[in-house]
This record gives structure tokens, C-alpha cells and sequence, in this order.
């Protein structure tokens, strides 16, 4: 058990961190029970009438519950998850719970964003708090009613219980005088011992509504008087909007209205800091989607170029010339590299290379804005519903309490809907076009040639070893378009003596962003990649190698900036290992390990060439991520950022000719197939008292890794740059 200090301010506010965006049905989640469970624990009706306990908890009169849920959720299964550590500490029946998603709300939320892979791991605490002080009043109110101590008082499935006199109240009775109490200044939380909720297995809650097609998303969304919206953003980077003639446009069917909005004014600060968004961008109004998307191909608008047209083989040529050449930012400098390097009986070295990557959200981007005068209603899949209440807010002069959000559920993220200049541009459409409700919709191409991809990237890894095999001297360099990949304290940091770490970066206007799993998305592969490959020169196996350099960073580390835990890292290792059935003989598996957002996460992969081309066959994933929530949801992550790692790894590839995005749609971009996706996949968890950190991402980087490692097992020849697969004419 812990105690933990709480306010009623922290109660309403921080229990309200009830994260990532949910919407808990109970009706549907009665009928995937087995009968012998329906008997034992019946379903409640909806109730006549609630009882606001806190700013994110109702009572319902007959102990259904209902939990506001403030962050969005972009498929992470946050929505599920969260409730689920509420509904532990409150110790109500999971299946009378209800969760409705709130708006942007940050005097009674905190942290109502999607993004690192920090929803669960932040709330953790503060839920469970939540969830606490609620039960904490209950009892309270309970012992007030009954006439006896509330020491004398326990509670389950949503009653408090008095065993002494046989009696017992539903939270529905209690809640009224519950919610006129204060709240205590510490409450006790359970150990994970006493858990009932959390650690076991939870449906999906969005399930059904997503299999019947029942509105949850941005697109779709509808609103009487609403109206669509198209808009134009410059055909190439580097280019702004001169001139354009609507006059065509404005006579064609369906037509309302072409406005000019200047999305970028000076003394406004944009999150999504884009070289290429020049202010000036054109949008037409109409009746449906297909008529303003095609309206917008009609008008006739000149550009002029404001910084020099790239391409992506010049992009390149820098990025060789950066690394070769560039002035780098020593980020890391253990003993003396230089030294090792010189008495060094063997030098490793390899260079690896990822081109930019977009989304590929399968929901383009989309946002409902109405903008009047005196206030300003948005709604739409936002990973950072806050900032864009403040770039609005700015923009218009409008004070925030005048602005609502509510977020929508996301058909996918990845990092591209932290940026909301979709938002922002649905908004001035909106109070362009004279207050008119619109939505605003991207085509595929608009969401392709827009930016905000993953960088580019450049690394190269020199590795020294001595007469025995033993790694004595270690020097990565690296740079990207925009940023360099490496990550100056984490592994193998702390197991060298003499180690070197340099960062470069190299300037593009093509814009660049977050991407699933920033810079850990390449920079994981290329890493573990290089191990392999001073594994065998030192004439080790991969995994007993690597084992060695965490058994020195757990009893002589190396400096004291270490990121991670080499304990727990080599723990995943030893996990996979045995749970694979490992064998360095085999010729088909490859063995990547990687610790990003606070989580470790270890794959063997296996597979086999069919032609040129790698079908992955069975991936085995030891993960320690600490508590596991709730494992359906947990497998499913892991699942979902392995096949992404695998198909953006053998095919992403995003190019750029004089400025202009060669790849527009999926009839030029290569996505993963079903048919290609491994035939299993077994997730394997630690079991763990340590708190809840991410999995949203952590199993996407190595699985580039152990990728790369089987295709040269299978192969003999080394992968240094992605895609692996090189781009041929796509199947249909």
C-alpha cells in the first residue's frame, strides 16, 4: 500500500487526467460476457438521474458510473487503459462503468495530449489518486449514514459494506452526500498484489462503434448549416502564393465561397515550425468534399519561389558532406577514443542512411471550425488540443474561455497530428467565409505533400576492438535534416571506456516532424545493425556479446549520464533469448534490443527470402514496460509497431524532386500488405511492480534491427540503407 497526499484543487484537477480520450460503452461490453459472468455480475441500466462528485466523476442513482476522459485518442488504446486505473482505485465493477470523452478543459485537466508515449506513465499516479479520494468520500458518506466508523467499512464492485451488521449501500446512494464532503489530505492506494481490474485483459471499448461504422472520427462528423472546405498549399517547398483567379471556381455547382487566409502571421508562435508555410494560402468553400476538391484544381494560381527548389539526391550529397566534413557538436567523450582507435587491432565501420517518411495516417487530416465574432467552436483529431486553443486565441484576439475543443478519435497519429495547422487553417477559413460552420478536408495528396515528415538521416558507427575481441574504443557521428539521430547516453554508452559521441545538423526547407518513435525510428536499426556486425567480427555471438556490455554498464559503468537501466535492458535480452528458443547457428533469425520512452524491448525475428524480397515468418518480443494495464491493449501495441517497423523499413520511402513530393498517394508509396505481415507474433512481459512507461512505440525501433540482422543471415550481405527493399512498380 501507499499514501499519497492529495487537495480537493489536485482531486478535480489531476484525477482528471483520466487520459487518452475515451468513450467506454457499457451495453456492448455486457453481450462479449459469458453467461456464467452475466449471472454473477449483471449489467446496470443507464441511470435516471447523476451525481457530480468531481469535475471528471458522476454517480449515477443506481452505482453506474461515469468517468470524463480529457486526452485524445489516436489508436494507442489509451481509451481503454485509463478508466481502468480509476475504476481499480474506486473499486467499482468495470462493467458499469461509462466514459464519455471531455473537451479541452485546463482549469479542471492536466496534460490533455497525445504524444512520447507518456499518457499511462504520467497518470499513473494521479488516476489511482483519483479514483481513491472518490472511494475515500463514498466510505465516508457510508459511515455518516450507517452511524459506525468508516475504519469499520470496505469496499467492492461499487458498495461499501458494513460485515458487522450485515449491511450494505450502492455508491449511488452515497453520492450526493459524497460530493458535499472534503477530501481527505492523503489516501491509501492499492498494492499491485490487490489489483482486480488492473493487469487483466479489457476489450477494446471503441470496438463495436468502429466495426458498425458508428461516428468516432473527425470526418465524420456533420453539423446542420455546415459547409465543406478545400485548401491549396504550395505545389513545391520552397514556394509561396503570388497571385490567384477564382473566377472560374466561384461559377462552378456547389461553389460557396473562395477565401485567402494568412496562416502564418508575424508575431505568432506555430508549434508545427514549418520553413515552407508561408502565410498565404487559398481555400474553396462548398456543399460537399468532392466538388470543393475538385474546384480547387480549377483555380488558376501563380507562385514564385522563395528559397532554392531541393531534390532529394542533393539533399543527400549534403548530408554525406555533413557528416564527412561538417563541424560537429561533441554531445559525449568518455576516456580517449582517438587512443583506442590507434591501438586498435581491428577497426569496424559502417555507414547508415533512411530517406524521409510521411504518416500515412489512413484518416486524412480534418478539422469543424465555426468562428464568429465572439466565439470560436473546433472540433476535430488533435494531438495537442491546448496549442491550438492558444494559436487561435492569438490569432484572432480572442480570449482562450471563448474557445472550445473537442477532440474526435483519430484514425492514426504517429506524431503528425501534434502539429494542428489543419486546425488553425479550418479556423480562418471559417471566420474568412463570414462565420460559416466548415470543415475542412485533406485529400490524400494534400496530407502527403504537406511536410512535416521524418527527417532524413545520416550515421556512422566506428567500433575498435583489441587482440582478444574485447570493444575498446566506440565513435558514432551523425547527422539529418534538421537533426541528428544519435542519442548521446544511451547504449552502448556506459560499457566503453572510450567513447564518442558527434552530432551535425544540416539545413532543408523541406519541413520535418515527429515521426512514431522520433529518431529512436532509425537510429535503433542502424545501432543494433552495427552491434551484429562487431559481434562477428569480434567472433561472439550477437546476444552473448551484447550481454558482455551490459554486464559492465550493471558493475563498472562508464560516466554517470547513463539513460538507461542496464540491468532491466539485459533482463529483456535474456527473456527473448530463452523464450525464442535462440540458436546462433540458425540461419534465419536476426536479434535487435532497444530502450526508448522509458521501456525495453527485445525481438528475434525470423524469416525467409522469396526472391529478393523477406517474408517475415514469427517475431518473439520481450517487453518491460512495468505494470502491464491492461495486456489485450499492450499486445496490441507491440503487434501494430512491429508490422509498421517492418513495412516502413523494406519499403518507406518518400523523395523529393526540385522541390516536388515524388510520392503523393499509395499507388506510388509502398505500404506494408496483410499478406506481408508476420505470420505471429508473441509479446512476452516482465512481470513487474515497477510503475507503468510507454508502449505506444517502443517496439517499432528494433525491430529494424532484428530485421536487418536476419536478412544477412538469410543473405551474407549487410543492409545499411533503408528502404531494404528497393522501389519497384507497385502491385495492384
Amino acid at each position: 500500500m501507499s499514501t499519497t497526499p492529495t487537495t480537493r484543487r489536485s482531486f478535480l484537477k489531476v484525477s482528471a487526467a483520466t487520459g487518452g480520450g475515451m468513450l467506454l460503452g457499457l451495453s456492448w461490453l455486457s453481450s462479449c460476457k459469458n453467461e456464467k459472468a452475466a449471472k454473477a455480475a449483471p449489467t446496470l441500466e443507464m441511470p435516471e438521474e447523476w451525481v457530480t462528485v468531481s469535475a471528471f466523476l458522476k454517480v449515477g442513482d443506481n452505482g453506474v458510473v461515469t468517468i470524463m476522459s480529457p486526452n485524445p485518442e489516436i489508436g494507442q488504446n489509451v481509451k481503454t487503459a485509463m478508466p481502468m486505473l480509476v475504476a481499480e482505485e474506486l473499486d467499482v465493477d468495470w462493467q458499469n462503468v461509462v466514459v464519455e470523452q471531455a473537451g479541452l478543459d485546463t482549469d479542471n485537466y492536466e496534460r490533455q495530449l497525445a504524444g512520447g508515449s507518456q499518457s499511462i506513465r504520467v497518470a499513473w499516479e494521479p488516476l489511482r489518486k483519483a479514483g481513491a479520494t472518490a472511494r475515500y468520500l463514498l466510505v465516508a458518506a457510508a459511515a455518516q449514514q450507517l452511524g459506525v466508523d468508516a475504519g469499520e467499512l470496505r469496499t467492492e464492485n461499487g458498495f461499501v459494506y458494513h460485515d458487522g451488521s450485515d449491511r450494505k449501500l450502492g455508491y449511488g446512494e452515497l453520492a450526493s452526500l459524497a460530493a458535499t464532503m472534503d477530501p481527505p489530505k492523503e489516501v491509501t492506494l492499492k498494492a499491485a498484489g490487490d489489483f482486480k481490474i488492473i493487469g487483466h485483459p479489457k476489450k477494446n471499448v471503441d470496438a463495436k462503434k468502429i466495426v458498425l461504422g458508428e461516428p468516432l472520427y473527425g470526418l465524420d462528423l456533420q453539423r446542420e448549416g455546415m459547409q465543406y472546405a478545400a485548401i491549396v498549399h504550395p505545389p513545391a517547398f520552397g514556394m509561396r502564393l503570388k497571385s490567384v483567379d477564382d473566377s472560374a471556381v466561384r461559377a462552378m455547382p456547389g461553389i460557396t465561397d473562395v477565401v485567402r487566409i494568412n496562416a502564418a502571421p508575424e508575431g505568432v508562435e506555430m508549434q508545427w515550425s514549418d520553413v515552407n508555410a508561408f502565410p498565404e494560402l487559398v481555400a474553396v468553400i462548398g456543399d460537399n468534399t468532392w466538388r470543393v476538391l475538385q474546384a480547387k484544381k480549377a483555380l488558376q494560381i501563380e507562385w514564385e519561389t522563395v528559397t532554392p527548389a531541393e531534390s532529394s539526391a542533393e539533399q543527400q550529397q549534403r548530408l554525406v558532406e555533413a557528416l564527412d566534413n561538417g563541424k560537429a557538436e561533441e554531445a559525449r567523450r568518455d576516456g580517449d577514443p582517438e587512443g583506442a582507435f590507434a591501438r586498435a587491432a581491428q577497426v569496424v565501420e559502417a555507414t547508415y542512411s533512411a530517406p524521409f517518411l510521411p504518416h500515412n495516417t489512413m484518416e486524412p487530416m480534418n478539422f469543424f471550425a465555426h468562428v464568429t465574432d465572439e466565439k470560436a467552436e473546433l472540433i476535430g483529431p488533435i494531438q495537442t488540443p491546448e496549442f491550438l486553443r492558444t494559436t487561435v486565441s492569438k490569432l484572432f484576439d480572442m480570449p482562450e474561455e471563448r474557445i472550445s475543443i473537442m477532440m474526435t478519435r483519430m484514425g492514426g497519429g504517429f506524431g503528425r497530428r501534434l502539429y494542428g495547422n489543419f486546425g488553425v487553417e479550418a479556423a480562418l477559413i471559417s471566420k474568412a467565409a463570414g462565420g460559416v460552420p466548415i470543415k475542412l478536408v485533406y485529400s490524400r495528396e494534400d496530407d502527403m505533400t504537406q511536410g512535416t515528415y521524418r527527417p532524413a538521416y545520416l550515421v556512422r558507427y566506428r567500433a575498435a576492438l583489441d587482440e582478444d575481441g574485447k570493444l575498446i574504443g566506440f565513435h558514432v557521428r551523425g547527422t539529418g535534416t534538421s537533426e541528428s539521430p544519435v542519442f548521446a547516453n544511451r547504449f552502448p554508452a556506459g560499457t566503453v571506456d572510450n567513447y564518442l559521441v558527434e552530432n551535425i545538423s544540416s539545413d532543408t526547407n523541406v519541413s520535418t516532424g515527429a515521426w512514431r518513435a522520433p529518431r529512436s525510428n532509425f537510429i535503433a536499426g542502424a545501432e543494433q545493425s552495427f552491434l551484429d556486425e562487431v559481434a562477428e567480427a569480434a567472433g561472439k555471438d550477437p546476444i552473448a556479446f551484447r550481454l558482455e556490455l551490459f554486464d559492465r554498464a550493471i558493475e563498472n559503468p562508464v560516466g554517470e549520464e547513463n539513460d538507461y537501466d542496464a540491468a532491466r535492458y539485459a533482463g529483456v535480452l535474456k527473456l527473448v533469448r530463452d523464450k525464442s528458443g535462440w540458436n546462433t547457428n540458425d540461419d534465419k533469425r536476426g536479434v535487435a534490443a532497444y530502450y526508448c520512452h522509458n521501456s525495453y524491448v527485445a525481438q528475434v525475428l525470423e524469416l525467409e527470402m522469396r526472391g529478393n524480397e523477406p517474408q517475415v515468418t514469427e517475431v518473439h518480443c520481450a517487453v518491460d514496460c512495468g505494470i502491464v494495464v491492461n495486456p489485450e491493449g499492450a499486445n496490441n501495441q507491440i503487434e501494430g509497431g512491429i508490422i509498421d517497423g517492418i513495412g516502413h523499413a523494406l519499403y518507406g520511402r518518400l523523395t523529393v524532386s526540385k522541390g516536388v513530393p515524388d510520392q503523393q498517394n499509395y499507388d506510388t508509396y509502398r505500404l506494408i500488405r496483410h499478406s506481408e505481415a508476420p505470420r505471429a507474433i508473441h509479446s512476452h512481459f516482465v512481470e513487474s511492480t515497477i510503475a507503468p512507461t510507454g508502449l505506444g512505440e517502443p517496439s517499432l525501433p528494433p525491430v529494424i534491427g532484428a530485421l536487418a540482422n536476419a536478412m544477412y543471415r538469410q543473405t551474407g550481405e549487410r543492409v545499411y540503407d533503408q528502404p531494404f527493399v528497393q522501389p519497384r512498380e507497385l502491385r495492384g
